[in-house]
Formats: C-alpha cells, structure tokens, sequence
C-alpha cells in the first residue's frame, strides 16, 4: 500500500518511509560527525556520521539530503546520491539514500539539531564508533558507505 503520512505514523505503525543522509567530508578527506542536540526527538544525545531526515512528499533523495544540509548544517551543497537500502536498524524500516558531499570545513550548525561537531579522520571515526553512542543508521550506513567507496577505487 501507498500512501502519504508523516514521518512519525510511519515509525509507529512499522510502514517504510523514504530518509535522505549524508556523509560529509571536507577538502582534506576528513569526516564529519555529530552529536544530536537533547531536544531532538530520536537519539537524543547520540553520535551521527551522516546529516539528513525524512523525505517530504514529492521531494527526491537528493532534494531532502540538500535541504537537510542547510537545515542543520547552514550550508548550500549538491550532495550526490550513492545507493540505497532498506535499513532494518533505528525506529522502524525504512528506505535510506545515502549522499555524499565534499563541504566547507566552517559549518554552522542548528543548536536545536546539532550539540557538537567535528571532523574526523577515518581511523579517528573507527576508533569513536567502538567507543561513542551512535546512532544505529550510522554503523550501518557508513559500513556500506565505506564497502561503496571501496569497490570504486
């Protein structure tokens, strides 16, 4: 069945819903991650590897990943989409499109979003997701971010 509903209802009732993200990296191939601010409806306080939130109605992955960017990051960017996966991890299944964008290192973040940012090598960020409360999307998007990085190179 198809049909148009929030975000929330599709979490509460288990239905598939569309979530655009990003992984950020800047011009020396650093990472950008995250802490969720405390007044965030889900995962308050945790760690996040991408940027990004629910596709709007007639909006495409990569029209909901640019508009999260600015959003929360207060910055314009043409995030290029990757892949996409049906993501058993977090509230509920969804479809999440996975982004990438090469972003100026001088981000301002949302405070009602964001709590704390900063740019991470990779092993720096291997080293945080073993140790930091990450959100579940982020193991698993970026474990196939990286296996898609991979395969290209």
């Amino acid at each position: 069945m198809l049909g148009v509903v929030g975000r929330r209802e599709a979490v509460r009732e288990g239905w598939l819903h569309r979530v655009a993200v990003t992984v950020c990296r800047d011009d020396r191939d650093r990472i950008l991650v995250h802490r969720r601010s405390q007044q965030v409806g889900r995962f308050p306080g945790r760690y996040e590897v991408e940027v990004g939130g629910a596709a709007q109605v007639g909006e495409s992955y990569e029209q909901a990943a640019a508009r999260e960017l600015a959003e929360e990051l207060g910055i314009r960017a043409l995030p290029r989409l990757l892949f996409t996966f049906i993501n058993h991890s977090g509230l509920s299944p969804h479809w999440l499109g996975v982004h990438e964008a090469v972003v100026p290192d001088a981000v301002v973040p949302d405070p009602d979003e964001v709590a704390w940012h900063g740019w991470l090598t990779e092993p720096e960020l291997d080293s945080a997701l073993l140790e930091w409360p990450f959100t579940p999307d982020s193991h698993e998007a970026f474990r196939r971010y990286r296996a898609f990085r991979s395969a290209r190179s």
